[in-house]
C-alpha cells in the first residue's frame, strides 16, 4: 500500500512551512504528521546534500507518494530538481507538485512539464544576464562609477585620529566602527 509524504522547505529562519501544511490538507491531501519533513535550507543546496531530504529518502519506500506545493520547494536549480525527480522515479516513487496542478512529475506529462518549464526558466536566467551585462555596458559607456563608493569621509576620520596618536583600537572605538574598517583606512594618504 502506498504511502502519502510531504516535503516542506524554507529558505530562512524568519520563514514558516506551516503555510505548505495547509495548502496540501487543502488540496484534499491527509498527510500523516510522522510523514511530513520540514526543513530551512537554501533551494540552492542540492536536495541530496540536505539533511531532511536525506531523511525523507531513507523513510520512502517504492510506490510511496512524495508531494510538494512547488516545484521550487525540491530545488532552484533546474538540473538539480531534474536530477532529484528521475532518482525518485527509478525508485519508484511518484511526486505530485500542486502548483502544477498535482500532476505526477514521475509520469510522460510530468516529464514533459518539466522539461518545458526547464527550458523557460534558463531562457528566462539568460535573458536576465544579458539585460544585467547590457545595463552594465551602458553605464561604464556613460562615465557612472560602477561599485561601492570610496570611504572618504573614514579615511579623513581615521587620520585626523591617527595624527593625534590613538592606536588603531583607540581609534576604532571613538569612530563606533570595526578594527578591520579602521585598518583599512590607516595608511591611506
Amino acid at each position: 500500500m502506498s504511502r502519502t509524504f510531504l516535503y516542506c522547505r524554507v529558505s530562512t529562519a524568519g520563514q514558516f512551512t506551516s503555510n505548505q501544511v495547509q495548502e496540501v490538507k487543502a488540496a484534499g491531501f491527509d498527510v500523516q504528521s510522522s510523514r511530513v519533513v520540514e526543513e530551512t535550507i537554501s533551494g540552492s543546496i542540492a536536495a541530496n546534500e540536505r539533511p531532511g531530504f536525506q531523511k525523507l529518502m531513507d523513510r520512502m519506500e517504492s510506490g510511496d507518494v512524495l508531494i510538494v506545493t512547488k516545484l521550487d520547494r525540491l530545488g532552484r536549480n533546474a538540473m538539480d530538481v531534474r536530477q532529484t525527480v528521475e532518482h525518485l522515479a527509478t525508485t519508484r516513487i511518484r511526486v505530485h507538485c500542486l502548483a502544477l496542478g498535482g500532476v505526477d512529475l514521475t509520469s510522460a506529462a510530468g516529464k514533459m512539464t518539466m522539461q518545458v518549464l526547464g527550458a523557460v526558466a534558463e531562457f528566462e536566467r539568460d535573458l536576465l544576464i544579458e539585460r544585467t551585462q547590457q545595463g552594465l555596458t551602458r553605464a561604464k559607456a556613460e562615465g557612472k562609477k560602477l561599485g561601492r563608493p570610496e570611504a572618504t569621509d573614514t579615511t579623513a576620520s581615521v587620520q585626523r585620529l591617527k595624527a593625534k596618536d590613538m592606536t588603531q583600537a583607540q581609534a576604532a572605538a571613538e569612530l563606533g566602527i570595526g578594527i578591520a574598517t579602521v585598518k583599512r583606512h590607516w595608511n591611506k594618504a
